[in-house]
């Protein structure tokens, strides 16, 4: 392990000391091959949903040849005290959190420290052997057993950055009705290491690599990540990822002097209209460090820093004169690397798209059935945040609002689609 940390230790040596900002600079629509007439369309459809309650604020944003070429924030980001969304204001990420855990793994990974087939036992035993949650009900007492087979092969890095490791959110069925994690005390865990040495204890739900399964994958990623470096996950973003890229306002918690710039959370009633989570937990949350650092969610971000890391990605991992990633590497990430025929469970992906490194990938806007570009590639977060990169059309779409739970809402998806609608060259 010694060689393997002095390695990474070098390579903050390389790292700029300070950061730079000279990309992302705003340009006329017309610049980048967009039309000011179409994107006021997006202005009259978000102000629409602002009038109308379905959300307090949002921000939206394209880039597009590196350039700017659209910017808005609308609404507020604290409706019950009249403060205005600014477009420096500070989200939570929730799953966002997943792409930058790929790309930490990356690193390590063009620094030869593992290959993609590599079992994660290597550096996390505690996954060398495990067995499969085999759901079935008993023909004699009707009553339904969850018995374990071995697993047929170990759970590999590839499996872990697709989701194909076999994990969930919510673990198998245990034979008394109760889910292993929450026998495991997975949720109670106060570090990533106790957590996913937690996971670790219960059976896999399935096979490894025969399921495209959403779930903890990408937290057992940021804890091999860990294993691997010898750093805590939060200090290897910091140094590898959010320095070099000027992203001074991402990490794993809100700083007291930018509490006034911290979004606040809404949920939506059953006029579907928006109202506070009323719970201190829900606003208070990320105001104060934590030790539970997740790789699958818990950062906190703005439009401009999260934009600055999807430039980088646009631009075959490279952005201000620093290179994160080689552009091998990032084609490697986009890349499509689900079977056709893959089972899919847990949401997230429609048939249309597949996946690569973290990242859902668009199979054709034939088969998505939506606008976009085959090959484009993106994610999103429990409270709606959204991002798109699509190496064709040398764009990067970011949409930015906090409603929980977001599932069955749109507004993200309305942005992209008018956002395509804008371009005219």
């Amino acid at each position: 392990m010694k060689h393997l940390i002095v390695s990474v230790a070098a390579l903050l040596v390389l790292a700029p000391s300070a950061w730079s900002t000279d990309a992302l600079q705003t340009a006329e629509p017309e610049q980048v091959g967009l039309s000011s007439e179409r994107l006021a369309r997006i202005d009259r459809a978000m102000e629409g949903h602002v009038g109308d309650g379905h959300f307090s604020g949002a921000i939206g944003m394209i880039v597009r040849r590196g350039k700017i070429g659209y910017f808005k924030a609308w609404g507020d980001m604290d409706k019950e005290s009249g403060t205005r969304m600014s477009e420096d204001a500070i989200f939570r990420m929730y799953s966002m959190t997943k792409a930058v855990t790929g790309v930490a793994a990356m690193i390590l990974y063009e620094h030869g420290h593992f290959a993609l087939s590599d079992p994660i036992s290597n550096y996390l035993p505690e996954f060398k052997t495990m067995h499969v949650a085999v759901d079935e009900t008993n023909p004699v007492s009707d009553r339904r057993d969850s018995p374990t087979v071995p697993a047929d092969r170990q759970i590999t890095v590839r499996d872990l950055f697709m989701h194909t490791a076999g994990l969930s959110y919510q673990g198998p069925m245990a034979p008394d009705g109760e889910r292993y994690f929450a026998k495991t005390g997975v949720s109670s865990a106060t570090t990533l290491e106790e957590m996913v040495k937690r996971i670790a204890k219960a059976p896999l739900v399935d096979q490894p690599g025969t399921t495209w399964r959403y779930g903890y994958s990408t937290d057992v990623l940021a804890r091999y990540v860990e294993a691997v470096s010898g750093m805590p996950i939060d200090e290897f973003f910091s140094k590898h990822i959010f320095e070099p890229l000027g992203m001074s306002d991402t990490g794993y918690y809100v700083p007291k002097s930018k509490w006034d710039r911290f979004t606040v959370l809404y949920s939506l009633n059953q006029g579907k209209k928006t109202v506070r989570r009323s719970t201190a937990t829900a606003q208070d949350s990320y105001k104060q460090p934590t030790t539970k650092l997740g790789g699958g969610s818990g950062l906190v971000s703005t439009t401009m820093d999260y934009a600055r890391f999807c430039q980088m990605l646009a631009n075959d991992g490279e952005l201000d004169g620093v290179r994160i990633l080689s552009r091998k590497s990032v084609e490697l990430m986009r890349a499509d690397h689900m079977p056709l025929d893959m089972p899919r469970a847990g949401g997230a992906i429609s048939r249309g798209w597949g996946f690569g490194l973290t990242f859902a990938v668009n199979r054709g806007p034939g088969r998505t059935g939506m606008i976009g570009t085959k090959g484009e590639y993106r994610w999103g977060g429990a409270a709606g945040t959204r991002f798109w990169i699509d190496p064709k059309e040398e764009m990067v779409t970011i949409f930015m609002v906090q409603i929980l739970p977001y599932r069955g809402l749109s507004y993200g998806r309305e942005f992209k689609r008018l956002a395509y609608q804008a371009i005219v060259d």
